[in-house]
């Protein structure tokens, strides 16, 4: 079954080359000239990944990346534009889109970009059909982790932890010792590609909520540890 790609520019020349480079590699691609159209075509067709411009009229390239999250999550999406900053790129990121390129990307970038986030998007869905995970942990002084309800409790104490900061502590317990970079962190947890700048920006106040969380519980609290240049470790009780 061919790869259904969804190409969004407001440019007809811009559309039309993208199109013709996805098309030439084999990928059944449908090209739309603005969101309105993209979420149209998303909330009626299996989209397995989305070229995305940034700066349209109307409706806006985030403002499709906030519907497409809600209605196809699955869906990889790579975000282009001219008007590249740190902080529009940041505000992507931090709103699960894969990729972000800079216009005029080559072919080479957008179809790396392209192969990488269809593995992201294959991988998500073999995991989704693995077994069941273990949802529940508990420490040696009675701490208990939820990862379903997302909440850390003892006693008479619990603590509710947002999405983001229970999928960071799931990464953590599922892993202890092992020492990840910001940037792995970031692919980890949110599910998109950064540079190690970016991926400290969006991981720091992330790890500082979480340990602020898990003060009260010093057997989870201790045990996350900055590794000087590097990123983290969840180190073993």
């Amino acid at each position: 079954m061919k790869t259904n790609i969804l190409v969004v520019d407001d440019e007809p020349v811009a559309r039309q080359s993208l199109s013709d480079i996805l098309r030439l590699e084999g990928y059944n691609v449908t090209a739309v000239a603005n969101g309105e159209q993209a979420v149209e075509h998303i909330r009626n067709h299996a989209v397995d990944l989305i070229v995305l411009d940034l700066k349209m009229p109307g409706m806006n390239g985030l403002d499709v990346v906030q519907v497409v999250n809600q209605i196809s999550p699955d869906t990889q999406i790579i975000l282009l534009t001219a008007f590249g900053s740190m902080e529009s790129a940041v505000e992507a990121l931090r709103q699960r889109v894969h990729d972000y390129l800079l216009k005029p990307a080559s072919p080479n970038q957008v179809l790396e970009s392209v192969r990488r986030g269809l593995e992201r998007r294959a991988a998500r869905l073999k995991q989704k059909e693995g077994k069941e995970e273990v949802q529940v942990f508990t420490t040696s002084d009675g701490t208990e982790v939820d990862l379903m309800r997302r909440t850390v409790s003892r006693g008479n104490r619990v603590e509710s932890l947002t999405p983001a900061e229970g999928h960071l502590l799931k990464v953590f317990l599922e892993n202890v010792g092992k020492v990840y970079s910001h940037r792995e962190l970031v692919l980890l947890v949110q599910g998109y590609d950064v540079s190690q700048r970016e991926a400290q920006e969006i991981l720091r106040p992330l790890v500082s909520r979480l340990r602020h969380k898990l003060e009260p519980f010093p057997t989870l609290f201790h045990r996350i540890v900055s590794v000087r240049g590097t990123g983290y470790v969840f180190e073993a009780e």
